[in-house]
C-alpha cells in the first residue's frame, strides 16, 4: 500500500504523540518503588498507533481527505481499547497482589497476561496430586478475584523436576493442573474459562542438577490471559 504525503506527516505525527505519551505517564512501582510506564498506558499508546493505521487504510481507498479522518478516528478508538486491557489487567493485579500477600504464590506480568506460580512445597506432598488443605484458603482468594474479572482466560499449567520417568511426571503434572482447575472451578469460575495441561519436565525455569533447582521447577503456575 501506498501512502499519500498527508498520511505519511499524520503517522508520524501519531508516532511523536504516542512516544509523547508513553514518556509522560509514569508511575511508581509499589512494590519496588521504581519509575514504569503505565501498563493502561502503553496499551492506548499501541492502541491508538495502531488504530491509526489500520483507519488510513481505510480512508485510503476513498481518498486522501477520508484517509487522514479515518486514521483520526481509528486513533481514538485503538487507545480506548488498548488503555481498557491494560487497565483492566492492572486491576487485576492489584488484587491479586493483595490477596496472594504472604502465601508463598508470586505474582508477575508478562504483557497484559498475569502469571502466578505456586511451589510445589505449598501446593501438593511429594507424589501428589491432591491439594494440601492448608491451600485450600489461598486458591480461594485466587477464585474470587476471576469471578470479579471474568473477561480473562485462565490457564493452569502443571510442572516436574526431572526425577522420574518423563511419562511418569506427565502424568503427574496434567494431575496437578486439573487439581487446581477443578478446584477454581468449584469456587464458581466458569468451566469454559480455564483450562488445564501438564507439561511434566519440558519446561524447566531452573537447572536440575541441584536440589534448589529441582524445588523451583515442581510448580504449577496460572497463566491470566485477556479474552479479546
Amino acid at each position: 500500500m501506498k501512502l499519500l504525503p498527508n498520511q505519511h506527516r499524520l503517522l508520524l505525527g501519531m508516532s511523536l504523540i504516542t512516544s509523547f505519551s508513553l514518556c509522560s505517564c509514569m508511575t511508581e512501582n509499589p512494590y519496588t518503588g521504581e519509575q514504569q510506564v503505565s501498563k493502561a498506558t502503553t496499551g492506548a499508546g499501541i492502541g491508538a498507533a495502531t488504530g491509526a493505521l489500520l483507519g488510513g487504510i481505510i480512508g485510503n481507498n476513498v481518498g486522501d481527505g477520508d484517509a487522514t479522518r479515518g486514521a483520526l478516528i481509528g486513533a481514538a478508538l485503538g487507545g480506548i481499547a488498548g488503555g481498557s486491557i491494560g487497565n483492566y489487567m492492572d486491576q487485576q493485579e492489584s488484587m491479586l497482589r493483595q490477596e496472594l500477600r504472604a502465601s508463598g504464590v508470586s505474582v508477575s506480568r508478562q504483557g497484559n497476561n498475569i502469571v502466578l506460580n505456586m511451589p510445589h512445597d505449598i501446593t501438593f506432598n511429594t507424589d501428589s496430586s491432591r491439594i494440601k488443605s492448608d491451600f485450600y484458603r489461598t486458591l480461594n482468594s485466587v477464585g474470587i478475584v476471576l469471578r470479579k474479572f471474568e473477561r480473562t482466560a485462565v490457564l493452569v499449567h502443571g510442572h516436574t523436576d526431572s526425577d522420574g520417568s518423563a511419562s511418569y511426571n506427565m502424568g503427574l503434572s496434567r494431575d496437578r493442573a486439573y487439581a487446581v482447575s477443578n478446584h477454581l472451578a468449584g469456587t464458581g469460575v466458569h468451566p469454559g474459562r480455564l483450562v488445564a495441561r501438564g507439561f511434566g519436565e519440558s519446561r524447566p525455569i531452573a537447572s536440575n542438577t541441584s536440589a534448589s533447582g529441582k524445588a523451583r521447577n515442581r510448580r504449577v503456575e496460572i497463566h491470566i490471559a485477556p479474552r479479546s
